[in-house]
């Protein structure tokens, strides 16, 4: 189940929770900085470990709070990032390149090299077609997202040549114990917008319309 979507809570003041889905963060992230890596870094993670360690071209479809995450994991690990965006976004496509990108552009756009694996954040279906089309032989096209629009038809000959489509559901202890870890090696600094509880209908318009880059935190006061 999910708290606050299959059963109530997720704003309450004290909770009990199993310990076997808490992790112990480092005095580093005990504040407003830590909260991204909890769910948009955890998911970000979980997609990334899915990828061969071998690719070294990876390109992020939809750049947020779990790209801006992501994007510092794999530039550790001597990954080379490719960073999509909403058609002209450039506040965006800045930020990545600050990040480390290696080229930013719109999502329509072809990728300017051949992808060894990507990554979709996007809830946009059409985009699955447009990364096979971008992903080389026996590439990887990963699905992050809990919610997509439909996918559309498209010609056998993207998904030929052994690439493959996967989707993400929920990440496994070791991920989350895995990033925690290595984000304390980088260290992963996250870029946060706070918000007060009763502006979360505000945050979450900004986040539809593209007015938050980093992650949206939801300050208890």
């Amino acid at each position: 189940g999910f708290t606050g979507y299959t059963f109530d809570g997720g704003y309450a003041e004290y909770t009990v929770a199993n310990a076997q889905y808490c992790f112990p963060l480092r005095s580093l992230y005990g504040n407003a900085s830590g909260a991204p890596l909890l769910c948009a870094g955890f998911i970000g993670y979980r997609s990334y470990h899915m990828i061969p360690e071998k690719a070294i071209n990876i390109g992020i479809y939809g750049f947020g709070a779990a790209a801006h995450i992501l994007i510092q994991v794999a530039l550790f690990q001597h990954k080379r990032i490719f960073a999509f965006t909403r058609d002209n976004d450039m506040e965006a496509q800045h930020f990545s390149m600050k990040l480390g990108a290696v080229w930013a552009g719109n999502s329509t756009q072809p990728s300017p090299e051949k992808l060894d694996a990507a990554i979709i954040f996007a809830p946009v279906g059409s985009l699955v077609p447009k990364a096979l089309q971008d992903t080389d032989k026996a590439g990887i096209v990963i699905c992050a997202g809990i919610h997509m629009s439909d996918i559309p038809s498209f010609p056998y000959t993207l998904l030929w040549e052994e690439r493959t489509i996967c989707s993400v559901a929920n990440l496994t202890r070791n991920d989350g114990e895995a990033l925690l870890q290595i984000a304390t090696e980088i260290p992963v600094r996250t870029k946060t917008t706070s918000y007060n509880l009763s502006k979360a209908n505000e945050a979450l318009n900004d986040l539809r319309n593209g007015n938050i880059h980093g992650a949206a935190v939801l300050v208890m006061t």
